[in-house]
């Protein structure tokens, strides 16, 4: 769905992107993390045939970037971080002129279905300028899917919504993403991130690291599994570090955290050295790291 090379934007002597090299796949919701003025929005601004690039290359839905940018708008969605809505107009009335320019062929259908999964038709004859932030947002969603492009790019989907709103706005991805739908997500919120991304890439200019939350945990970090006992002492720790599959073990209260790899398979073994050892396990769980902790190890380290 897009593929880029050495993608590259300059404003006068600042460079916003720095050869932007990647691939995202059909279907797939893909990440965009990164610190505030790291160009993330310059990207999608790129991407979606906004601006143009300084240098570089890009295909998006099988488009060339620069070659055929009507037709990349065309098959693109997006919600921009601040979404602007005609605010004297109602909500029914601003998603009906959009539908128009994207020559949708059922504009009322489209408009109530997009009005009504994001909880906005009881208010459709309402002013925009009316809505809430949030209510906002979730209108900016709909203008963004009437002509159901096949990629979506969402810059702070949920910023400044309430929980519940916020939910509703991520249990929606989670829906489109099951239709099928390529989503490029800029996000601030990591939790978000962890839950919602196939992949996700950590950009600053340049792009630092493309992979999976749970492979970039594995990359950064030890897998540590925590057993929980009524008594723990050092000797217990000894034994367990006597394992050959143990990398070590520390005793931290009544607890032993041990460091493995496949703790799938290796801890009712462990399991088994210490119940046998007459040690009192109460539980076990493994010891987790948040996309937060990745994410910060991988900007301080760039």
């Amino acid at each position: 769905m897009i593929q880029t090379e050495n993608l590259t934007k300059a404003f006068g002597a600042t460079t916003a992107v720095d050869k932007l090299t990647f691939e995202v796949k059909e279907g797939e919701v893909f990440g965009f993390l990164g610190p505030n003025g790291a160009g993330k929005t310059t990207t999608v601004r790129l991407l979606t045939s906004l601006i143009e690039p300084s240098a570089g290359t890009a295909r998006v839905n099988g488009y060339q970037l620069g070659k055929a940018n009507k037709d990349i708008r065309r098959t693109v969605g997006i919600l921009t971080e601040t979404p602007g809505m005609y605010d004297n107009l109602s909500a029914e009335y601003n998603l009906r002129i959009y539908a128009s320019l994207y020559e949708v062929k059922d504009i009322k259908g489209q408009v109530e279905k997009y009005l009504r999964m994001l909880g906005l038709w009881e208010r459709r004859f309402d002013e925009a300028g009316s809505f809430s932030k949030g209510m906002k947002q979730k209108l900016a969603i709909a203008r963004a899917l009437l002509h159901e492009p096949p990629l979506l790019f969402l810059d702070e989907p949920t910023s400044a919504l309430d929980p519940e709103a916020a939910h509703l706005v991520r249990e929606f991805i989670e829906d489109l993403r099951k239709e099928g739908r390529t989503i490029f997500l800029c996000t601030h919120n990591l939790d978000e991130a962890d839950r919602l991304c196939d992949r996700i890439g950590v950009f600053k200019t340049r792009l630092i690291v493309i992979d999976t939350p749970a492979n970039l945990r594995a990359q950064l970090f030890e897998r540590k599994v925590v057993f929980h006992l009524k008594d723990a002492d050092d000797r217990l720790a000894e034994n367990i570090s006597s394992l050959a599959f143990v990398k070590n073990c520390k005793r931290v209260d009544n607890k032993l955290v041990v460091a493995l790899n496949e703790p799938e398979v290796h801890n009712p073994e462990i399991v088994r050295l210490l119940v046998g050892i007459g040690a009192e396990v109460q539980f076990v769980g493994e010891l987790k790291h948040s996309l937060e902790d990745v994410y910060l190890q991988l900007v301080e380290r760039a």
